[in-house]
C-alpha cells in the first residue's frame, strides 16, 4: 500500500481542507499527496485519508488484488464488469453497495476534522462523498479530481460541487457522456517534471543505462504495478527500431522478463522519472493516468499501445479522439506513430495549477455551502 501524507494538526490554520485518495496503483496517492503540498504551502491545514481504510479488508483487498490479477489473468472480466458499470443495472447497484461500506468512517472522517472543502481523487470515494453530500450529512463543498484521462460512471456524482479534469479533453467528453459539468484544471504531478534538464545530465544517463546513442529511445510505462501484457508491446517497439526502455514498477518478475528480450532495458522501481522523460523520445503506455500526465507536463509525445481493459481503453479512445496520444492497433501501425511521434518532437504544455481552483473554491463555496 502507497504510504500517504499523515494527518497534520490544524494550529494556527483558519482553512482546512479533506483529500480522500486510493491506494491502487500510484496515481490517485499521487495526486492527493501534491495537491496537499501545494495547499501546505499556502498555508492550508490538509488531512489525506486512503477510502480502502474505510471499508472491511476483504473489500480493500478487492480492490487491490482484484484490479491487478484481472487485468493481467482475465481481462475480458475486467472490460466486461467495466462497460456494466456504465449502465444503471445490477452491476453498478452492487459497486454502489460496496462504495455504501465505507460512509460511517467518513461521516467519523467529517465530524471530527471540521474541514471547509473535501476532494477526493478516487472514483469510489467520489460516490460515497457525493451521497453524503445530497443527503446533507457532509455539509461542506465536495470536489472531485479526475486523474484518467476519460471521465467514467463512477468518477461523476451530481451532487458533487466540482469535477475537476487534468485536460479539456477530459472535461468535454465526459460533460457530453454524463451532463455533468467538468472543468479543465491542469495536472497534479511535481513541479521537476517541467523543469529541463541539462543535456549533460542527460548524456550521462544515457550512458548509465547502456542507452546506443544512434537510436531513438522508447520508454514504455505499465504504471506503479507493471499491470498489462507488456512483453509484445517491447518486441513490437524493438521491431520498429526503437530501443525499448521499460518501468515495470515493483513488478520484479516482469522486469526480469522483459529484460531478456534482445535490445531492451527494463527498470525496476525509480525515483528519477521525470530523467527518464528527459533521456526518451516518446512514451508508449497503457492505462493513461499518471505516467500520460507527467509525459503532457514534460512534453514528451506519448503513444498507446495494448491498452488495459477497461478504463485504459477508454483513456486510450478520449487521447486519440482528441488528437493528445494515437492508439494504433497493430505492429504495423505501432512503427509509424512512433516514429510520426518522434519527428513531431517535445511540445511542453502549458496548463493550470489544480491548487488554484481549490482555493478559489474555499471562500466562495463555504458560505454557499
Amino acid at each position: 500500500m502507497t504510504a500517504l501524507l499523515p494527518p497534520k494538526p490544524a494550529v494556527g490554520h483558519d482553512r482546512r481542507v479533506l483529500i480522500v485518495s486510493g491506494s491502487v496503483g500510484a496515481g490517485h496517492d499521487g495526486a492527493a499527496r501534491e495537491l496537499a503540498e501545494r495547499l501546505r504551502a499556502v498555508d492550508v491545514a490538509v488531512d489525506v485519508r486512503d477510502f480502502l481504510d474505510t471499508v472491511p479488508r476483504w473489500l480493500s483487498l478487492l480492490c487491490r488484488e482484484g484490479y491487478t490479477t484481472s487485468v493481467d489473468h482475465v481481462p475480458g472480466a475486467f472490460q466486461l464488469l467495466f462497460s456494466r458499470i456504465e449502465h444503471e443495472g445490477p452491476i453498478w447497484r452492487i459497486t454502489r453497495a460496496f462504495c455504501a461500506r465505507g460512509a460511517d468512517r467518513i461521516r467519523a472522517w467529517l465530524a471530527d476534522g471540521d474541514y471547509d472543502l473535501v476532494l477526493s481523487t478516487y472514483p469510489l470515494a467520489s460516490q460515497v462523498l457525493g451521497d453524503l453530500r445530497a443527503s446533507g450529512e457532509c455539509g461542506v463543498p465536495v470536489v472531485t479530481y479526475l486523474t484518467d484521462p476519460a471521465a467514467h460512471r463512477c468518477w461523476v456524482h451530481e451532487a458533487v460541487d466540482r469535477h475537476l479534469t487534468v485536460t479539456r479533453a477530459t472535461a468535454e467528453q465526459g460533460e457530453a457522456a454524463y451532463g455533468v459539468p467538468l472543468t479543465a484544471s491542469g495536472p497534479l504531478v511535481p513541479g521537476r517534471f517541467a523543469e529541463p534538464v541539462p543535456p549533460a545530465e542527460v548524456a550521462r544517463l544515457r550512458h548509465e543505462l547502456g542507452l546506443p546513442a544512434e537510436r531513438p529511445v522508447a520508454l514504455l510505462a505499465g504504471g506503479s504495478l507493471g499491470v498489462g501484457d507488456l512483453l509484445p508491446s517491447v518486441v513490437d517497439v524493438a521491431r520498429a527500431g526503437l530501443v525499448p526502455l521499460v518501468l515495470c514498477g515493483r513488478n520484479e518478475g516482469l522486469r526480469r522478463e522483459l529484460a531478456a528480450v534482445p535490445g531492451a532495458v527494463a527498470l525496476g522501481w525509480r525515483t528519477d522519472v521525470h530523467l527518464l522523460l528527459q533521456v526518451a523520445d516518446v512514451l508508449v503506455h497503457n492505462a493513461g493516468g499518471l505516467s500520460f500526465t507527467e509525459s503532457l507536463v514534460a512534453g514528451l509525445p506519448a503513444v498507446t499501445y495494448r491498452p488495459i481493459p477497461g478504463h485504459g481503453r477508454a483513456n486510450a479512445a478520449v487521447l486519440e479522439q482528441y488528437g493528445l496520444a494515437p492508439w494504433p492497433k497493430t505492429a504495423e501501425e505501432l512503427a509509424a506513430a512512433l516514429h510520426e511521434q518522434v519527428r513531431r518532437g517535445r511540445n511542453p504544455a502549458v496548463l493550470g495549477d489544480p491548487a488554484d481552483d481549490v482555493l478559489a473554491l474555499l471562500p466562495v463555496l463555504r458560505v454557499a455551502a
